[in-house]
């Protein structure tokens, strides 16, 4: 039997930039199976200059191979007290391997350091890669109403771009007691 070669995380460099596309356009092949989504995996991704603005403001994460070449990745930026995760990818060679559970635990553990109050993110509500893998991680729905301006100009933005707005959630995990993931799944 072969071992899995195993992945580490860490914060992302400039000189890991370039690696990113390339996991992104790997990640987003998944979405080949969902028909509706299809188009999804042949979009052009987030452009490096981008990528390069995020791993600058240091809230940006890699999982590296024995090589340390990136495989996954984790980009996100604060607004007030919150984190928001922009993207999390993770190349198909390397999922299943629990690799989006430690880039978010990194990103959680340096919101709690750097004292913000919780994470967002928006996700499909149906992809079981998305709101459910979210979900049993702490994240729940935010209601419609509870919306801060600013996911409602990302949810805008998202819809501007046409993903399908009856499909798309903001998400939110406090970084005070755990939740209980259960409960929300039942919520959402």
């Amino acid at each position: 039997m072969t071992a899995i070669p195993a992945a580490r995380v860490r914060l992302a460099t400039p000189d890991d930039a370039p690696a990113l596309p390339l996991i992104e356009r790997s990640a987003g092949a998944l979405f080949c199976a969902l028909p509706d989504l299809a188009w999804l995996a042949d979009s052009d991704g987030t452009p490096l200059a981008r990528h390069c603005e995020l791993i600058g403001q240091g809230s940006a994460w890699v999982a590296v191979d024995q090589g340390d070449a990136p495989v996954a990745f984790l980009e996100a930026e604060i607004f007030g007290d919150e984190l928001h995760v922009w993207e999390m990818s993770v190349h198909r060679d390397w999922q299943s391997r629990g690799l989006g559970r430690s880039l978010l635990t990194a990103a959680i553990e340096h919101s709690i350091r750097a004292g913000l109050a919780a994470l967002t993110l928006t996700t499909f509500r149906d992809v079981p890669w998305n709101a459910p893998f979210y979900a049993r991680l702490g994240f729940a729905p935010i209601a419609g109403t509870a919306l801060s301006e600013r996911l409602r100009r990302v949810l805008a933005d998202e819809a501007a771009a046409g993903l399908p707005v009856a499909r798309r959630w903001a998400m939110q995990r406090g970084l005070g007691a755990p939740q209980n993931s259960e409960k929300i799944v039942r919520q959402g």
